[in-house]
């Protein structure tokens, strides 16, 4: 049986795995799931229909699965997904999808996100994220597996950002950042590769000099951005990771890509 606080506050309807804890003056509505040894420690606040996954730590004042911050939303059924393992820490925001954005905002397993972060409707959020403290997306992002995020740093809305990004604390993120990057900056440019996530990944050296070698001449080569990215198509069976970066560009997108500040030129 789950363990309620008795000050807590949960409606008929929610859905609570056995060994659930719901601390001190929580509430959880009535179109919420939660699941096995997942704790709410005290004044945690889960409304809309959001479903939480298995062994996550949620903290005081965190508000789940509350409307969208959208003008266009008129109360209708969305949903909010959070997958397991995940560590939600005091004062963080994440909220319902809308309909025209596809009516869920998802996060995946093992997410770390710190104090006052924000997710915002629609966002799609992979696994093994760290989000630092007031790291902050605006609505309808992508977010890859392995993503960290600085703190005080603001994600525009409808940016993807590729897997194994390092953002850099207090950033604006305008543009799309390709897989496997360092991005930074009052408003973010690419400063090169996450060598330090990569190797934390179990790339070895001749993988980081292939794709280095593909960095170097995607941003740096001759011609254009368009003629560079042409002629590098046949560097795809090279390395997992190159392809990866070379799906990313070829994806549809709303936001123009992110490049090295020495570069005038975005695509």
């Amino acid at each position: 049986m789950a363990k309620i606080d008795p000050s807590a506050r949960v409606e008929s309807g929610a859905v609570l795995a056995a060994d659930v804890t719901i601390g001190p003056f929580c509430t959880v509505g009535p179109h919420v799931v939660i699941g096995a040894g997942t704790t709410l420690i005290s004044h945690v606040h889960v409304a809309g229909a959001t479903t939480i996954g298995e062994s996550c730590t949620v903290y005081p004042f965190v508000s789940l699965g509350t409307a969208p911050q959208s003008t266009g939303y008129k109360g209708e059924p969305t949903k909010l997904v959070i997958g397991n393992n995940c560590t939600i820490r005091e004062g963080v925001t994440m909220n319902l999808g809308t309909v025209s954005g596809g009516g869920v905002t998802t996060v995946g397993d093992r997410g770390f996100f710190m104090n006052n972060s924000h997710v915002g409707h629609d966002c799609h959020v992979g696994n093994d994220v760290i989000f630092a403290t007031s790291a902050t997306l605006g609505g309808h992002c992508i977010v890859g597996d392995f993503v960290f995020i600085g703190g005080l740093s603001a994600v525009h809305q409808f940016a993807r950002i590729g897997s194994q990004v390092m953002i850099g604390g207090m950033s604006g993120v305008t543009y799309d950042i390709i897989p496997y990057a360092i991005a930074n900056g009052q408003r973010a440019h690419l400063e090169g590769l996450n060598v330090v996530g990569m190797k934390r990944r179990g790339f070895t050296h001749a993988r980081m000099k292939a794709v280095r070698g593909f960095y170097q001449k995607l941003f740096f080569g001759s011609g254009v951005f368009a003629e560079r990215l042409a002629a590098l198509q046949g560097e795809r069976e090279s390395d997992p990771a190159i392809a990866d970066i070379l799906d990313f560009i070829a994806a549809d997108r709303h936001r123009s890509l992110s490049i090295p500040m020495a570069h005038a030129e975005q695509s």
